[in-house]
């Protein structure tokens, strides 16, 4: 089964090479790296999310050393997790917008993972686990195939 995307709205950039053979009108493929982009992000949103409710979670049962650098934390883990949902949909709608806020996100994570390597509460195989998806998500994102998905295929001024 193919995956398709909606066609861009008025105004938006088109791709005059995308073709609709087999496809409903008024719908474009999808390129398979800017699916494995969109699952990643997904993936990660609902990590961000479990995180977010975890902490709601602790901050409703437990007794923090400080209540409000615990609201703050947890209001910074939800601004995430929407933050993260929604350049997920932004990736599988092909926005432009979204190259730029998942490599954004990433280099955020990327500085989490750094700090899981080091430090007198290290932990290693978290911040590989930080690391990796990271990594991947911005070769993704900057890899040709998704540039030229979110871009409408337009050529670049030189």
């Amino acid at each position: 089964m193919d995956d398709i995307v909606p066609a861009p709205s008025e105004g938006e950039p088109t791709d005059p090479n995308r073709s609709s053979g087999g496809v409903k009108a008024g719908a474009v493929r999808r390129p398979p790296l800017l699916v494995a982009l969109a699952v990643l992000m997904f993936l990660e949103a609902a990590l961000v999310a479990a995180l977010a409710v975890w902490l709601l979670v602790d901050l409703l049962t437990l007794k923090p050393q400080s209540f409000a650098s615990a609201v703050a934390i947890v209001v910074l883990v939800v601004a995430a997790a929407v933050w993260v949902t929604g350049t997920a949909i932004g990736v599988l709608r092909a926005r432009g917008w979204s190259r730029a806020s998942t490599v954004t996100i990433q280099i955020l994570q990327i500085a989490v993972a750094v700090g899981s390597f080091q430090g007198l509460y290290a932990q290693p195989a978290l911040g590989w686990a930080l690391l990796v998806p990271a990594v991947v998500a911005i070769l993704l994102a900057l890899s040709p195939q998704v540039v030229r998905a979110t871009t409408g295929g337009a050529p670049r001024p030189e």
